[in-house]
């Protein structure tokens, strides 16, 4: 299969009408609320379409990440390689780390477990759970995990179904502005 942007959106626009796990949106929805909150506050295109792709990995995987039938599809590794043939990265590696991310706001910020959806509290488990301190310490301070931490909170808001989105179509130039050059 030949990896390129327009494999990435017809993946986008056929596998992301899928269910986004327990959730009450789609994967694609979920994803465009998230990059529409990255867009609203002016981030870097990286980190627009770091946030746009996060959960790619779900698409390509097969699985579906289920805590109910203690599934764990690694969907964050799975799609920061698949991603890493077109991106650099400042695109992939939040995308890597955004599991982590959530691991480490739990055990870093008192209020953000009380956020998660019922869905992300049980996934949490599947996803190694809380951070011990050292190991907290050790993942703020790899690089992108800023990006990764930030993407992480906007991933968390980015579960509302209905939500107004800007289009996908919207997302493309961004995209085609990350990818490697050739």
């Amino acid at each position: 299969m030949e990896v390129n942007l327009e494999r990435v959106i017809q993946i986008l626009r056929t596998r992301g009408r899928s269910q986004y796990g327990g959730e009450a949106v789609t994967q694609l929805d979920h994803g465009l609320q998230c990059a529409t909150l990255a867009a609203a506050v002016h981030s870097p295109p990286q980190l627009i379409s770091a946030c746009l792709l996060h959960d790619f990995g779900h698409l390509v995987s097969g699985l579906q990440e289920d805590a109910s039938q203690l599934i764990n599809d690694f969907h964050e590794q799975r799609g920061a390689i698949w991603l890493s043939q077109l991106f650099p990265p400042r695109v992939t590696e939040p995308i890597r780390l955004h599991v982590a991310a959530k691991r480490y706001l739990c055990t870093r910020d008192p209020g953000y477990n009380s956020q998660l959806s019922p869905v992300s509290r049980a996934s949490l488990v599947l996803q190694g759970g809380f951070l011990d301190n050292a190991t907290a310490d050790d993942f703020i301070q790899q690089p992108y995990a800023i990006d990764a931490v930030q993407l992480r909170r906007w991933d968390e808001q980015s579960k509302i179904p209905m939500e107004t989105t800007l289009d996908l179509t919207h997302f493309i130039p961004i995209l085609q502005s990350c990818l490697f050059s050739p």
